[in-house]
C-alpha cells in the first residue's frame, strides 16, 4: 500500500504523485528483469528527464526543478521502491551536479549546467579509489597544472564509479598538491575524453542493473577553466556534496523497505495455515509489525534531515543518523520480508529476494555505517 504522505502543497503532492505513477507503471513491472539480465536502463533516465524527474532540487534558472529536499527524497522514495538501480543513479546524477550547481562559478553554471540537468545527459561520480574510500584524504589520482598551457594532467584510477561508462559526464577529485587536507581539487570532466578507459562492469550481488567500474585517466588532457572552486577545496566540496548524496541513499532504502514491506503484507493476507492467512498468527503479525515501525521510523529521521537542510541549518549530522537507520532498516526489513514468504521468498519468483541483495550495498556506499557511527561519534563529542 502507498505510504501515508503530509504535504504542504498540492504541488509537492503532484510530484510525488507522479513520481509514484511513472515507477509503478513504468519501472516495477521490468525491474526484475532487466536487473536479471544486467541491463543499464539507460531510457528509464531519458523518461525521468522528459518528465522533469532528473533535476528535481536543482537551480530552476539553470533548468532544474528547485525542489525542496523534503519533496525530492519522497518522490526518490517512489522511484526507489520499484527499482533501487534508478532511484540509486537519480541520486548519483543530482549528486554528480551538485558540486557545480553550488561551487562553480556563474560563466561555469551558464556553460555547463543547463545541459546537465536538461534531462538528457546523465552523471557520474568519481571519488572512491582501491585504496582510498573510506579515507577520501588518501588519493592518489593526480592533476598536474602546465602553467604554460594553463591546462591539467590528469592520471589515476578511481574505483566504483556508478554510470562507469555509460555517464556523460563525471565530478572528478584528483590531488593537485601533497597536502593531505587541502591537497584535493574538483573538476568536471567530460565523460569521454582522449585517455579516459573503463574496466569491465563489477559483478555484483545486487543492483545489477546499475554499471559500476573503474575509470581510469592516462593523461587526460582538461582545460583550466573545467577546476570547481579553488584549487585545495576539493575535499570540502566532496564532504558536503556526500551530506546530499547520503540522503538520496536514505530515501532509497526507505523505498527498498517500504517495497518489501508491502509485498510481505500481500503475502500474509493470502497465505493460509492452520484455516487462517498467517497474518493473523501473532508471531508473524509481530514480525510484520516491527517491519511497519522500522520504516516509518526511518523516513521520519530522513524527512527531519531534509527539513534541516531545506531551512538553510547544519544537517551533517542528521544525514549520517539517517543513512545510517534508513539502509539498516532496509537490510532488517528485507531480511524478515524473505521469512514472511518463507520458501517463496528465497526464490526469484517474488522481488524480496532482489531487494535483500539490493539493501546489502546501501549500507556500504555514500559512507559505510561504520563512517556514519564515527561522524555522529565526533558530533556529539564536539557538542
Amino acid at each position: 500500500m502507498p505510504a501515508e504522505r503530509l504535504f504542504q502543497s498540492s504541488e509537492a503532492a503532484a510530484v510525488v504523485e507522479l513520481a509514484r505513477e511513472f515507477a509503478q507503471r513504468e519501472l516495477a513491472p521490468r525491474a526484475a528483469a532487466d536487473e536479471e539480465a544486467h541491463r543499464f536502463p539507460r531510457d528509464a533516465f531519458a523518461q525521468l528527464g522528459e518528465l522533469g524527474l532528473l533535476a528535481m532540487p536543482l537551480p530552476e534558472q539553470y533548468g532544474g526543478s528547485d525542489l525542496p529536499y523534503e519533496v525530492y527524497l519522497q518522490a526518490l522514495e517512489e522511484i526507489g521502491g520499484a527499482w533501487a538501480s534508478v532511484g540509486v543513479g537519480l541520486s548519483v546524477h543530482v549528486m554528480s551536479c551538485y558540486a557545480l550547481s553550488s561551487f562553480g562559478s556563474e560563466e561555469q553554471k551558464q556553460h555547463w549546467l543547463p545541459d546537465m540537468l536538461g534531462g538528457e545527459l546523465l552523471g557520474g561520480y568519481c571519488l572512491s579509489e582501491v585504496d582510498a574510500g573510506s579515507d577520501p584524504g588518501a588519493m592518489r589520482c593526480r592533476a598536474q597544472l602546465d602553467p604554460d598551457t594553463a591546462r591539467y594532467r590528469v592520471t589515476g584510477t578511481k574505483a566504483w564509479v556508478t554510470h562507469g561508462g555509460q555517464a556523460d559526464f563525471y565530478t572528478l577529485f584528483a590531488r593537485t598538491s601533497d597536502e593531505r587536507g587541502r591537497g584535493i581539487s574538483c573538476f568536471l570532466t567530460p565523460g569521454r575524453a582522449e585517455g579516459m578507459s573503463f574496466g569491465e562492469p563489477e559483478r555484483k550481488m545486487g543492483l545489477t542493473g546499475s554499471t559500476t567500474t573503474t575509470v581510469n585517466f592516462d593523461g587526460v588532457d582538461l582545460e583550466a577553466g573545467r577546476l570547481i572552486g579553488r584549487e585545495g577545496d576539493g575535499l570540502s566540496i566532496a564532504l558536503s556534496a556526500l551530506d546530499s548524496g547520503r540522503l538520496g541513499i536514505a530515501a532509497v532504502a526507505v523505498g527498498l523497505a517500504q517495497a518489501c514491506l508491502d509485498s510481505a503484507v500481500a503475502y500474509a493476507r493470502e497465505r493460509e495455515t492452520f484455516g487462517k492467512p498467517i497474518i493473523d498468527h501473532q508471531g508473524l503479525g509481530f514480525l510484520l509489525a516491527d517491519m511497519a515501525a522500522g520504516v516509518e521510523s526511518a523516513r521520519a529521521v530522513v524527512l527531519e534531515a531534509a527539513r534541516r537542510r531545506d531551512h538553510g541549518l547544519p544537517f551533517s549530522r542528521q544525514a549520517s543518523v539517517a543513512k545510517l537507520v534508513a539502509t539498516d532498516t532496509a537490510m532488517r526489513v528485507s531480511t524478515d520480508a524473505v521469512q514472511v514468504l518463507g520458501g517463496a521468498g528465497y526464490t526469484r519468483d517474488f522481488p524480496v529476494e532482489r531487494m535483500m541483495r539490493e539493501a546489502k550495498v546501501m549500507q556500504i556506499f555514500e559512507g559505510t555505517n561504520q563512517i556514519q557511527r564515527l561522524v555522529i561519534a565526533r558530533h556529539l563529542a564536539r557538542g
